[in-house]
């Protein structure tokens, strides 16, 4: 039997793993660049004198961030060629992520959507602060900026955040409420049901990627999302089905034609109704909805 110890430095990256991995996925809503990302990090980590580190955790956080900052900007490009809307790639979670509130939001879909908004620096301030708890001076030493110029980016992507994120913190159990009638509506064929649990002004955001048929811009209005949904979906509705799923620590539906996964479908609730609905068809971000992924803030 081998009882040869791990080396510290192993060790230290095993145990923190599972934060690096959720750092680098708020900042970049892709867990594959994520995953690139950790194993760029541990080629760092591995170089590192440890017994020159301090803080051992905060250190790992400044490599993922400062590699997480440099795949954002590739990323970037990559975007702007991207065939119609960008959604953030869903993960199946742990029961553990839904249980956590504060984490529960900071993935939701919705709240990472807005995060696209931000440049990467802004980006990375805002989540390592109000995410992470991280401090103004760790900050500073990951982006490279002063902690004076690092407060005011993070007044400034609050601010912007905050205009855009959802108005109110919704209980799962009401979102959970709101799918279960969009499920039903679905399944049934049931045009009325699906009206009356969309909000009049519900956005539709559906991400094909250029591989599945989607919509390539945001559509508003419930009677249009109405018809791109069953236009798209309800052409063989026997084959439809939907099952409820968590998502980014958010109920979610798993949508399956003739058996075979479709796509996932996240969506932002308030006032009981369904305002935003965020539509993952692409096949290539669908890769982690079958296997749970473990995600934390500390």
């Amino acid at each position: 039997m081998n009882d040869r110890a791990i080396d510290p430095a192993t060790e230290t990256f095993v145990a923190h793993r599972n934060l690096l991995f959720t750092v680098a996925y708020e900042m970049l809503g892709s867990a594959a660049d994520a995953e690139d990302v950790l194993q760029e990090t541990w080629l760092r980590w591995v170089k590192v004198d440890l017994a020159q580190v301090r803080d051992q955790r905060a250190y790992l956080v400044r490599i993922t961030t400062r590699q997480s900052l440099n795949r954002l900007r590739t990323m970037k490009r990559r975007k702007e060629a991207y065939i119609g809307s960008w959604l953030p790639e869903p993960l199946l979670t742990t029961p553990d992520v839904a249980d956590d509130d504060e984490l529960a939001e900071s993935m939701s879909i919705a709240l990472m959507l807005v995060l696209e908004t931000l440049s990467p620096t802004e980006r990375a301030v805002f989540v390592l602060r109000e995410a992470f708890d991280v401090s103004y001076d760790e900050i500073s030493a990951a982006v490279g900026k002063s902690p004076a110029a690092v407060r005011q980016i993070a007044h400034r992507a609050r601010l912007h955040v905050d205009a855009r994120r959802p108005r109110e913190v919704v209980p799962p159990g009401q979102t959970r409420a709101a799918l279960a009638s969009m499920q039903h509506a679905l399944e049934t064929g049931d045009l009325q049901g699906l009206l009356d649990v969309l909000a009049p002004d519900v956005v539709l955001v559906a991400d094909g990627g250029g591989v599945k048929q989607a919509a390539l811009r945001p559509v508003t209005g419930a009677e249009k999302v109405v018809r791109m949904v069953v236009g798209g979906l309800g052409k063989n509705e026997s084959a439809l089905t939907c099952e409820p799923t968590v998502v980014n620590g958010n109920p979610a539906l798993v949508v399956r034609l003739d058996g075979e996964l479709d796509g996932i479908m996240a969506v932002r609730v308030e006032g009981a109704r369904i305002t935003g609905l965020y539509y993952v068809r692409n096949p290539e971000k669908l890769t982690r909805v079958e296997s749970e992924t473990s995600l934390t803030l500390r």
